[in-house]
């Protein structure tokens, strides 16, 4: 690996924070009960077969990574929460496949360049901090000529407003961090692989979501199994009046999205990519 970036004391407190974020709550309920469908969707979109060797990146438990190794890949999956991938290796064990689950930094990946056929991330690379040096290792990794293929929620989708919701109630970002639905924007990321692949295409779509039979409903969910939602209340401690405030405003953004249905059933959108590397 080539490393170009210098860890400082605030890296290192700002990706333990994030650890700590992502271990809180159910992340692994939500990838399986809610968004199954999209890591398949990745996978199908890269049309993954036998005999590729596949990378994973902010892996979570799995999501893509499992159906990837399904179709008979070699596969990495990688993350910075060690509880996740815990998390994903013993739903590999009970759905029968073999990954090599490790913990690295999206910004600063253990492995060699163009160690791999496919570089992939559903819904993970989205939150590291730093959009261009993650957007460099993802192509770094990848072979010339390989696929690099990428979910994420689009800003002006509900998860992408949901983030925009929750934004006034949050402390501020550390400096030089971006937003993580910018990935969702396909002139950002365009921006940010500049150079470095070719065909790329991206296409918006949605998962639609029937989960929730109220706004309530969401937002207790949200509160207990979502570890950026759980970080904010945190943040806003026992401040009764703020959470109320926050409460209010996620249950209006459900109502928002779900008006004309006749029902709590919304559309999430996202943004898929996907791009050959020079």
């Amino acid at each position: 690996m080539t490393d170009t970036t210098t860890t400082t004391d605030a890296d290192r407190a700002l990706k333990a924070k994030h650890r700590a974020m992502w271990a809180q709550g159910d992340y692994a309920a939500i990838a399986s009960d809610i968004i199954p469908s999209l890591g398949v969707a990745l996978v199908d979109a890269l049309d993954i077969t036998r005999g590729q060797y596949v990378l994973d990146i902010a892996a979570g438990t799995g999501n893509a990574a499992i159906p990837a190794a399904e179709r008979g890949a070699t596969v990495t999956a990688s993350d910075l929460t060690p509880e996740l991938l815990d998390i994903g290796q013993h739903l590999a064990q009970q759905r029968g496949v073999t990954l090599d689950w490790r913990v690295a930094d999206a910004e600063a990946l253990p492995f060699d360049s163009g160690s791999f056929d496919t570089v992939m991330s559903c819904l993970g690379v989205m939150f590291a901090p730093h959009h261009q040096l993650t957007a460099n290792e993802l192509a770094r990794v990848c072979r010339s000529g390989g696929s690099i293929g990428l979910i994420d929620w689009t800003p002006e989708g509900f998860i992408g407003q949901m983030f925009a919701t929750m934004k006034p109630y949050a402390p501020p970002p550390p400096p030089g961090a971006q937003p993580p639905p910018l990935w969702g924007n396909e002139d950002h990321v365009r921006s940010l692989l500049e150079g470095q692949v070719t065909d790329l295409r991206a296409e918006r779509r949605v998962v639609r979501v029937d989960r929730f039979h109220s706004p309530e409903e969401f937002v207790d969910y949200f509160k207990s199994h979502y570890g950026p939602t759980i970080s904010v209340y945190t943040f806003i401690g026992e401040d009764a009046e703020k959470a109320a405030a926050l409460d209010a405003d996620l249950r209006a953004l459900v109502t928002r999205f779900s008006a004309g249905t006749g029902s709590t059933t919304v559309d999430w959108e996202y943004l898929l990519v996907t791009a050959k590397r020079n």
